[in-house]
């Protein structure tokens, strides 16, 4: 593993380089709803309250990712973890979707002076394409669950993301790719947030154009 990032003006400048220089993949929706997430880079300036990640107070300086367990009354995927996001409304872009639903989940309101790039899109069995947007959150920020949708506000440090077991892939019958996964403490993400953890370590933090689209999600991902 790595040396541990920082969040400081570097990361954000390494950052916005490597997704510059990335050729987004773009797909066309075919019937699918469409939707967009916030990838959204914070401090970690408390515990990830996930996994048994371990803790000390030297990480509040080290860059984490927001990353929410959503409410178990929600409709669908209750229970998951996910990033904040949700379906583009009418009239407005994919990015202003991620950013409102940002606001809407966790109480960080940002514009898009904050967004750093994009990552490619991602295919669901659900039904949905999701857009990930790279956000630069800010240090120190107050993050606030609404309880309507999010259970519980994690900040998971990107160090996470360069585990050695990293990605975790398995096959299934239903698919000629495999699933993807990403450890997470004593457990681990699985995709579509997988895919998309999995694609910024390798675009944004390494500058690998790495596609991630094909990659399966675990069955209880489908409904």
């Amino acid at each position: 593993m790595t040396s541990k990032y920082q969040y400081d003006q570097a990361l954000r400048e390494l950052i916005s380089s490597n997704l510059k220089q990335h050729e987004v993949q773009s797909l066309e929706r075919n019937g699918r709803k469409h939707a967009a997430v916030a990838f959204t880079l914070v401090n970690a300036s408390e515990p990830a309250n996930i996994a048994n990640i371990p803790y000390d107070a030297g990480q509040r300086s080290q860059a984490a990712y927001i990353l929410t367990t959503r409410a178990a009354s929600l409709s669908s995927h209750a229970g998951q973890r996910a990033y904040p996001g949700g379906r583009v409304d009418c009239g407005e872009t994919a990015e202003q979707a991620a950013l409102r639903e940002l606001n809407e989940e966790v109480g960080l309101v940002l514009d898009s002076s904050s967004v750093l790039g994009r990552l490619d899109d991602y295919p669901t069995r659900s039904g949905f394409v999701i857009t990930p947007y790279v956000v630069w959150g800010g240090k120190d920020v107050e993050l606030v669950a609404n309880p309507a949708e999010v259970e519980l506000i994690h900040r998971i440090p990107l160090q996470e993301l360069l585990r050695e077991e990293a990605p975790i892939l398995y096959s299934i019958k239903e698919s000629r790719h495999p699933v993807l996964g990403m450890p997470l403490g004593e457990d681990w993400l699985a995709a579509p947030s997988a895919a998309v953890a999995y694609q910024f370590r390798e675009v944004a933090l390494y500058g690998r154009s790495t596609r991630v689209s094909h990659f399966e999600e675990p069955y209880f991902a489908w409904k």
